[in-house]
């Protein structure tokens, strides 16, 4: 049943919402981490196949970027006109989104074969590496419409109170890949394409099951009808999801800026660790993450409900426990920095320089959870501005400008890694405090 957003306890229908979500999210990570884990231990002296795949990574970004501008855009959207009663609306912005998602995987991939060399070695592929990063691309690429259709649509299903459903998309992809990704590395011997094609089909099945669910009588209906682009709902969506296409879009450039930068001051060496570094930062944001994407619809289903004491205690909410989880995840990274190295790859050359990275990339992580509940109150209320200036604060005006001139002040490859906690602390602290300056203050208005 459709769960009622403006009822019962605050931090309950939160949880409600964000630990389905935390484990879906947690599942469709393991697309990418498990390719990196069977792709990092496929030859135990050699991290090159894994420095490889690693420089796709700002390409995938780019492709998930797309989704969350033309899908997530609208999910803030949606989740107000259901609360307000407009069920009509709701339906033509989720067939809006779903028309946008559909236009452009088809553009992206177009554009992604035809300049999928020259693109990489800007990313700071090397001749050995270019050769893994091309074999992977290049089928990852066909799979692009159903990523964005996974990751776009899916917070519709979240967004009505299904939020074991959204799950369930993730799980049956995500375990479909974990059996498929060894089977086509190792026992049919296809390597990094294996790893690849593995992903495609297992995103293609959650595609696939999201349809099936969006188009039954079980909710809010994705109507062909509404699949269909609508000049005004178009500007509204993507108004409101350039702020999530920021963030991503600038994670991007940033790991563009990072591999490149890595490549002239450290080599593939270097651009391996922060493959490795990568991968355990998404696995630590993840439950942030959940968190935050749980308590939107909250949110912004009491907004358009005219209750904003209600949304008020949501921002509490995330905030304390953002803060408290995100100590807690700093401490286990700076305990145990081997561990999760070792995760990722056995390549004796990479532990010890890659320890003394790990604890200068996360140092201040507990930042990142002022950043997240500022940028969630202003996505889910609907203040684009200030969604966008923030997303574009932290990446695009602190972390890049930082990426490409710390190295060049001395501080070589450490300067690569150090940029993050100070874009993490400024970027973290200035969207939060402005958050509750603004929309926090007026909300009883």
């Amino acid at each position: 049943m459709k769960r009622d957003f403006s009822e019962g306890k605050v931090w309950k229908l939160i949880l409600s919402q964000a630990i389905p979500l935390m484990l879906a999210q947690l599942i469709q990570l393991l697309y990418n981490v498990v390719d990196r884990i069977y792709i990092g231990h496929m030859d135990t002296e050699d991290s090159t196949a894994l420095t490889g795949v690693g420089l796709t990574f700002p390409i995938v970004t780019f492709i998930i970027a797309f989704a969350a501008l033309f899908g997530m855009g609208g999910v803030p959207l949606f989740s107000i006109a259901d609360g307000a009663g407009d069920k009509d609306r709701a339906e033509r912005i989720m067939g809006n989104s779903c028309a946008l998602l559909l236009i452009g995987a088809a553009v992206l991939t177009a554009v992604g074969h035809g300049l999928c060399r020259p693109i990489l070695f800007l990313l700071g592929a090397s001749e050995d590496s270019y050769v893994y990063a091309f074999s992977y691309l290049k089928i990852y690429l066909f799979g692009t419409v159903f990523s964005m259709l996974t990751t776009g649509l899916n917070g519709y299903i979240s967004a009505q109170g299904f939020p074991r459903t959204g799950m369930l998309t993730i799980i049956i992809g995500a375990v479909l890949n974990m059996i498929l990704d060894p089977v086509f590395i190792f026992v049919l011997g296809l390597g990094v394409s294996g790893a690849a094609a593995a992903t495609v089909i297992s995103q293609a099945v959650s595609a696939l099951w999201i349809m099936r669910f969006l188009t039954s009588k079980a909710a809010l209906r994705l109507r062909a009808g509404n699949i269909r682009l609508d000049k005004k709902l178009t500007g509204e969506i993507c108004r409101l999801g350039t702020s999530n296409f920021v963030m991503q879009g600038t994670a991007c450039f940033v790991q563009a800026a990072c591999n490149s930068t890595l490549q002239t001051y450290g080599g593939d060496l270097y651009v391996g660790i922060m493959t490795v570094l990568n991968s355990v930062r998404d696995v630590f944001m993840l439950p942030i993450s959940g968190l935050v994407s749980g308590a939107q619809p909250v949110m912004g289903h009491n907004y358009g409900a005219g209750k904003p004491q209600r949304v008020r205690e949501a921002i509490r909410f995330n905030t304390l426990a953002g803060a408290v989880y995100t100590v807690s995840a700093w401490l286990l990274i700076v305990i145990f920095p081997t561990f999760w190295f070792r995760i990722f790859s056995d390549d004796p050359a990479m532990m010890a320089p890659g320890e003394e990275a790990i604890k200068l990339y996360f140092f201040g992580f507990v930042f990142m959870s002022f950043q997240f509940a500022g940028q969630s109150t202003f996505q889910a209320l609907g203040d684009a501005k200030h969604a966008i200036f923030f997303s574009l604060l932290r990446k695009a005006i602190i972390v890049i400008p930082l990426t490409l001139l710390l190295p060049r002040l001395g501080m070589g490859v450490k300067g690569v890694f150090i940029a993050e906690p100070v874009s993490n602390c400024v970027g973290g602290l200035a969207c939060y405090l402005t958050m509750r300056r603004t929309v926090y203050k007026k909300l009883d208005r």
